[in-house]
């Protein structure tokens, strides 16, 4: 049975990624994307719907279907402010979820982080792992988390951190052990796609088992 997707966070890297694999994919009829700002992607089976995204539940009419990806992202260059930096990687996870409870939405998928707990002494990690806990207990019946490494990729935006960090990992990659590997956006948006069609035996993917997913 062909699937209607909707997808959180479209503009972004790995985002952008997921949504063209969506188009492609013979088993999604429809991808609905919601976000502020328009992707520009012209398709008959993408159906785009933009607003506030801090206010999901204005969309809780059209926000209807089989799967939801959640790749929404801010980092602290873009966001340093620290109350929106939530609102943006923890409120809108959340909301959306309990969105997706709402309208029996079965599966939601959404992208964390390695290290993500409630117990980090790192804010980053310790909103990730609140989103985690809030999403987890919305309730939607299948609910995968994708915790990966440090994300490679060219990005628009000036993150001089990341980059130095990508280098180094990459000149020593051979050092490093596989589950703190870089990883690719196209790995995860594709590992996102196959565990939205075939499940996975555990929430928490992390990773190396992202990797997994995509390589077996």
């Amino acid at each position: 049975m062909k699937k209607i997707a909707i997808l959180l966070g479209a503009t972004g890297l790995t985002g952008g990624i997921l949504l063209d694999l969506l188009l492609k994919d013979p088993l999604t009829e429809k991808v609905k994307v919601f976000g502020r700002s328009a992707t520009g992607v012209s398709h008959a089976k993408l159906e785009e719907h933009l607003g506030d995204m801090f206010q999901i539940d204005n969309f809780s009419e059209v926000f209807k279907g089989d799967v939801v990806f959640c790749c929404i992202g801010t980092t602290k260059a873009n966001t340093p402010n620290k109350e929106t930096y939530k609102k943006i990687d923890y409120g809108i996870p959340v909301s959306s979820a309990r969105l997706a409870k709402k309208n029996g939405i079965p599966v939601f998928e959404v992208i964390s982080a390695m290290g993500a707990t409630t117990n980090s002494s790192t804010f980053y990690n310790k909103v990730k792992g609140e989103m985690e806990r809030d999403v987890k207990s919305s309730g939607v019946e299948n609910t995968y988390f994708f915790q990966p490494s440090l994300i490679g990729g060219d990005r628009s935006e000036n993150r001089f951190g990341e980059r130095i960090a990508q280098i180094a990992m990459g000149t020593f990659g051979f050092l490093v052990p596989k589950k703190y590997k870089i990883i690719e956006p196209i790995t995860i948006a594709r590992a996102m796609l196959l565990v939205a069609h075939n499940g996975y035996a555990k929430a928490h993917i992390e990773n190396d088992e992202i990797k997994a997913i995509v390589e077996n």
